[in-house]
């Protein structure tokens, strides 16, 4: 049974793009930072990939110091680290974050990954001078993670990139955090059908390479392998509702619009991310 309010389980994106940040007049309306998403549930605030979405977060973090998180990196792609030097909660003492992550596919932690990131001459500063508390947990596929009342469910979705997805499960609701994910052609995603049984939310990447032509088409008929599977599997798993998130850097804030609009018009309660958006967990 439910006892929490909706407000006690929210997600809020404060980074929507792959790859690269991408700013801009043409990108105001759904943002250019890359990933970074918060989900707050109960007491607990955890925090899903570390792109330029996460220097956002840590500067709002700072009126509500000390602060206490728990990080979990889907996997060590630049767009999904970079914004990890420019956390300013994390320079700080007196807040502590517990860091997640899986081994890359060349055996190194994801302690040594953000470590190296920077080393110089890449950086000015290195790792140490983050007066935090940090705290690194090594993950393996089918962990789960215990955080008092919360859960969370740990898959790998593309082990070529050992990449991971996440549930977050809160007073019987769930959320799943689900990018980077192996593509299939013609295939229910075992792993992530797994992860998204019955969820309340469920976030995937958008669809990507695609062209106006294609948006002015069915979205039954775009060829992105990822999606359609995805999408596949969120119907067999009973998920209740779709969010797309991590575009392409070159879609603009109109081409996404006919994106979301062709979307709709297949599946009614799927939603486009957009930078700053916060949804209830109902």
């Amino acid at each position: 049974m439910v006892t929490g309010s909706t407000a006690d389980f929210v997600v809020q994106f404060w980074g929507v793009r792959d790859q690269i940040s991408a700013p801009g007049k043409e990108t105001i309306r759904y943002g250019g930072n890359t990933s970074c998403v918060e989900i707050r549930a109960g007491n607990k605030r955890l925090i899903f990939d570390g792109g330029t979405g996460l220097r956002l977060l840590g500067n709002n973090l700072l009126k509500a110091m000390p602060v206490e998180a728990y990080i979990f990196f889907t996997h060590c792609h630049w767009d999904s680290i970079q914004g990890f030097p420019f956390f300013i909660p994390a320079l700080l003492p007196g807040n502590c974050f517990h860091i997640y992550g899986a081994e890359a596919s060349n055996g190194t932690s994801m302690e040594k990954r953000l470590t190296c990131q920077m080393e110089g001459p890449n950086f000015p500063v290195p790792l140490q001078v983050m007066r935090s508390e940090m705290k690194f947990y090594e993950l393996t596929s089918g962990m789960t993670i215990i955080l008092d009342d919360v859960t969370v469910e740990s898959v790998f979705l593309n082990y070529s990139h050992r990449a991971m997805g996440y549930r977050v499960n809160w007073q019987g609701r769930s959320v799943v955090y689900a990018t980077d994910r192996a593509c299939y052609s013609d295939r229910i995603d075992q792993n992530l059908l797994h992860l998204a049984r019955k969820a309340e939310l469920l976030i995937l990447d958008a669809p990507c390479a695609i062209s106006d032509k294609d948006i002015k088409s069915s979205p039954l008929l775009w060829k992105d392998n990822s999606w359609q599977t995805g999408i596949q599997t969120a119907k067999a798993a009973g998920v209740k509702r779709l969010v797309m998130s991590r575009y392409h850097p070159d879609y603009d804030d109109d081409f996404l619009d006919k994106m979301e609009e062709q979307l709709q018009s297949v599946f009614p309660n799927d939603v486009l991310a957009r930078e700053g958006m916060i949804l209830p967990v109902c």
